[in-house]
């Protein structure tokens, strides 16, 4: 019987052959397995900033629009300052009813200390005329470049300034008082602007400014709305039919109050070239026995004279003039009797016993009853 005999190396060699095999073959699905690398971290850029653009103020400052520009600022002058801590808000055009009306200027109480007031201003944009309401802030932001007078010459406020929780006043260009208020100074304003009575901003002949830097900041800082009194004033000018411009020809009889719808207080003002109410109209007006507006009350500084406006001197100059009556309120009161007596010269004769007078009476009344 012929045995086989087996080859060792051939058992061992194959073998080896296979396990090379099969180490190829794993190592050939791990190297097709590999994953990729991860992509790197997403980093995010904020998008560019716009390009500077040409200004637009804040749509939601907008009150309402109206298709034709507001008449022209009427000239009047500025009722005595009440007492200490009252600020002067000037008068201006507003819209309603199918037409402009005048919402008188008058003197109001701050909402708190350490504000001022930035009046609101009418701008023709996007084709019509944008009224931009008012509101108080640390500083008086923009206003359209308006000349309102009484330290409101169209940029800034030069009327006063808070010195610590007191408000001062600058006599120049204020009706104030010394016997009432005590905080007051004298400064005088230069005039930078070109006066005129132009109440609107843009637009063909309206005012052609734009803010400035500082008044750009002063449009971001929190604003306080219109005081309740202030809104009530707006309100009762609305209702006062002798208030549209349609009624008095842009020369409102009652042009400003001392306080806010006080527009039976004896220290109310009307404009220049304003007519004169009737008996019954003052009546309705004013109420019984005001007297109607103080129309004679003497002329005072409405900040548009040649020296004032925007007051850039440095603080504590002195004027050489002072252009504050020293009695001015007292004159201002004491002129509205004058012109509430105009309607008793044109009643019937008197009854032949009240003619029938001693002498001396009849002297006394020389003209008044022939």
């Amino acid at each position: 019987m012929i045995k086989s005999r087996r080859n060792p190396f051939s058992t061992l060699t194959l073998s080896g052959v296979a396990l090379a095999l099969s180490a190829a073959a794993l190592l050939g699905g791990c190297v097709v397995r590999v994953a990729a690398p991860p992509p790197p971290p997403r980093v995010y850029a904020p998008p560019p900033p716009p390009p500077p653009q040409a200004y637009v103020e804040p749509a939601a400052d907008v009150e309402v629009h109206a298709a034709e520009a507001p008449p022209p600022l009427p000239d009047y002058e500025q009722p005595p300052c009440p007492e200490d801590g009252y600020l002067w808000t000037p008068g201006y055009w507003a819209w309603g009813g199918g037409g402009y009306y005048w919402v008188p200027g008058t003197w109001v109480q701050p909402p708190r200390v350490g504000v001022l007031w930035t009046p609101g201003y009418w701008g023709f944009v996007g084709g019509v005329y944008a009224f931009h309401a008012g509101y108080w802030g640390p500083h008086v932001g923009f206003y359209g470049g308006v000349n309102y007078g009484f330290g409101y010459g169209g940029v800034g406020f030069a009327g006063g300034r808070w010195a610590g929780n007191s408000f001062a006043y600058n006599r120049t260009v204020n009706n104030v008082n010394v016997t009432n208020v005590h905080n007051t100074y004298n400064e005088t304003v230069i005039n930078n602007v070109t006066v005129n009575k132009v109440s609107y901003n843009g637009g063909a002949g309206g005012i052609a400014a734009a803010p400035t830097p500082q008044e750009r900041t002063a449009m971001q800082e929190p604003h306080v709305a219109p005081t309740p009194l202030q809104r009530q004033h707006i309100q009762e000018a609305a209702r006062n039919p002798a208030l549209a411009a349609k009624t008095n020809g842009g020369h409102p009889a009652i042009a400003a109050t001392p306080k806010p719808a006080a527009f039976n207080a004896p220290g109310v003002v009307g404009a220049r070239g304003a007519a004169p109410m009737g008996a019954a109209q003052l009546a309705r007006t004013n109420g019984p026995g005001a007297g109607g507006p103080a129309a004679g009350a003497p002329r005072f500084n409405n900040g548009n004279a040649p020296h004032v406006n925007n007051g850039n001197l440095p603080p504590g100059a002195q004027p050489s003039v002072t252009h504050v009556p020293p009695n001015a309120a007292v004159h201002a009161q004491g002129a509205a009797p004058t012109q509430g007596a105009k309607p008793q010269a044109a009643k019937p004769p008197a009854p032949k016993a009240q003619q029938q007078r001693a002498p001396k009476d009849e002297k006394h009344q020389e003209g008044g009853n022939r």
